[in-house]
């Protein structure tokens, strides 16, 4: 019989994954966009093997080259497949200009969509204000 009591208690996230088609091109993305520092660097298990991240706030997302991702891995690992939500102190509004300014596509909300671009979620600590687009993999970006 499964114990009643969690295994453990989440108290933050230290990094995710994504699978992409080209690092240099998420890396230029995330850096121009969204401000986050570009980092490689080698594993202690792979000392043969420069890895690439980005790195924003106390966390990082580790990139996987598609095709040639490292073990272990998501059992279906696509290009394209996730979608993250980011939090800055910035202006949601002035974020949304800026994006667009650099050429970004901002996702179609459909009769959701605000004047403004803006739309009302709820986060994991509570109501934010959201603005959609999608890195050069198509991933969503909240």
């Amino acid at each position: 019989m499964a114990s009643t009591q969690p295994a453990a208690h989440i108290i933050s996230l230290d990094h995710l994954v994504l699978t992409v088609s080209s690092i240099p091109n998420t890396q230029k993305w995330y850096k121009a966009n969204l401000g986050m520092k570009p980092e490689s660097f080698v594993s202690a298990a792979t000392p043969s093997v420069t890895r690439h991240s980005l790195i924003f706030g106390s966390q990082k997302i580790n990139l996987h080259p598609l095709g040639k991702e490292f073990e272990p891995r998501a059992a279906s690992a696509r290009a394209g497949s996730a979608d993250l939500c980011f939090l800055t102190q910035d202006d949601v509004k002035a974020v949304r200009n800026k994006l667009i300014e650099n050429g970004v596509e901002m996702v179609n909300l459909g009769s959701e969509k605000a004047d403004d671009g803006v739309v009302e979620r709820t986060g994991a600590r509570g109501k934010i204000r959201s603005v959609y687009c999608r890195d050069p993999d198509g991933n969503l970006i909240e």
